[in-house]
């Protein structure tokens, strides 16, 4: 077996890798639970949660006994070619989760997302009757739905754009939040909206109560197709199977990535109803690693999981004691703690500089946290943390952010 050391690592990385990533500088060479060890033995609690995909935390028994149990048939992939015994087991259950009755397997989170785009595109030429060419689609500023180069056109954040134009149109950018502006946007031609129910790259910006309610209902007398991008949100993270349903809202379509593999390997769906999910006909579209019978018995038993282990009650739970503890810190660095269930985010005083010094000084007393739009802090622990572990957590938060001095 190969040794490795986290210098080595880190040195190989620089050399050969593109360099468009800042991790912070810390190696995972193994996993259990919320635990992560670097190579030199070195124990860490890992609060990112692979930007929320391991819900179910690292090396979960049963998801790892799924894919042992594919792996040793000898068939990983089929390509959508052929059929495979285990798609038809995996798209009944998401169905049954979403309460949708299609449902598009595909790979990563902007897959997903690309894909639901022309989804809405398709559907309002064909059952919408919007000319050819002419479909529009409302986005909202601060959105985060992937680096594909049609998704970071309709980006707000200029920093995704610069040098990749030029951008596909048909997109409409408005105001996070804010009905009025919404309303505003609408036109004969507008398809669908595209929405994060919570903006988590954003910064865990949770919009007034009600807004998604409204917007559904304004979609429903419009005709347009209500899309939400649960990559993120869904899949218990924020108290909830989804973010949207504190306010009891259906879309008409999911995207769902990341923690639906319990972070094995990259599976993601849309999901809607037959009327909308059947203008594709053989042809035009596909994926030849979507659906793959590996992907589908991981996804299948990460799905029960989250069911079987109440993991979205447990983050509510966790979720509203952690926040209780954040805010009774009193910290003279933060400005502001909000979430919901165990998606956090801390935003740092501008008098107390960026929040990556925070996350590097957590890093040295081993809490593994990322910065997101230089000001917050974000926490997502995998859903299977204790309440001691909690504890533990919230000892080293405080040491950080109570402390007079700023992190140099």
């Amino acid at each position: 077996m190969t040794t490795y050391t986290s210098q080595a690592c880190l040195q190989r990385e620089a050399q050969f890798g593109a360099h468009n990533y800042h991790p912070l500088p810390i190696v995972i060479a193994k996993g259990q639970g919320v635990w992560v060890w670097d190579p030199e033995g070195n124990k860490y609690m890992d609060c990112l949660a692979a930007y929320s995909a391991l819900n179910q935390g690292y090396n979960h028994p049963k998801i790892m006994e799924a894919a042992r149990e594919q792996l040793e048939t000898g068939v990983t992939l089929t390509s959508r070619a052929f059929y495979n015994t285990r798609l038809g087991e995996f798209l009944e259950l998401v169905s049954e989760v979403t309460g949708h009755d299609r449902v598009l397997p595909m790979n990563t989170g902007a897959e997903a997302v690309e894909s639901a785009i022309k989804v809405a595109r398709r559907w309002g030429y064909q059952k919408k009757g919007v000319e050819e060419g002419s479909a529009e689609i409302i986005v909202f500023d601060g959105n985060f739905h992937g680096r594909t180069t049609t998704i970071v056109g309709f980006s707000s954040d200029e920093d995704y754009k610069v040098g990749f134009g030029p951008f596909t149109p048909g997109f409409k950018n408005v105001e996070y939040g804010n009905i009025d502006a919404f309303k505003k946007a609408i036109t004969p031609n507008t398809v669908a909206l595209l929405i994060e129910p919570i903006q988590a790259e954003g910064g865990i910006l949770i919009p007034p109560d009600g807004y998604l309610k409204q917007l559904k209902q304004i979609c429903e007398e419009e005709n347009i197709l209500f899309m939400a991008d649960e990559i993120q949100t869904g899949l218990g993270r924020t108290g909830k199977m989804f973010a949207v349903d504190h306010e009891d809202v259906k879309p008409d379509v999911f995207m769902l990535a990341k923690a639906i593999s319990g972070g094995f390997m990259p599976v993601s769906v849309v999901t809607a109803d037959a009327g909308v999910l059947d203008v594709l006909d053989p042809g035009s579209h596909g994926s030849t690693y979507g659906g793959n019978p590996l992907g589908s018995a991981v996804a299948s038993a990460a799905l029960r999981v989250l069911i079987d282990d109440k993991l979205p009650e447990r983050a509510t739970e966790l979720g509203e004691y952690f926040m209780e503890r954040l805010r009774a810190m009193n910290s003279p660095h933060v400005k502001e703690i909000r979430g919901r269930g165990l998606l956090v985010g801390v935003e740092i005083r501008e008098e107390s500089g960026k929040a990556r010094p925070f996350c590097e000084a957590l890093k040295d007393r081993g809490i593994l946290a990322k910065e997101t739009h230089e000001s917050v802090i974000r926490f997502a622990p995998p859903l299977v943390i204790s309440k001691d572990e909690l504890d533990w957590a919230l000892e080293q938060i405080s040491e950080v952010l109570a402390a007079e001095k700023v992190p140099a």
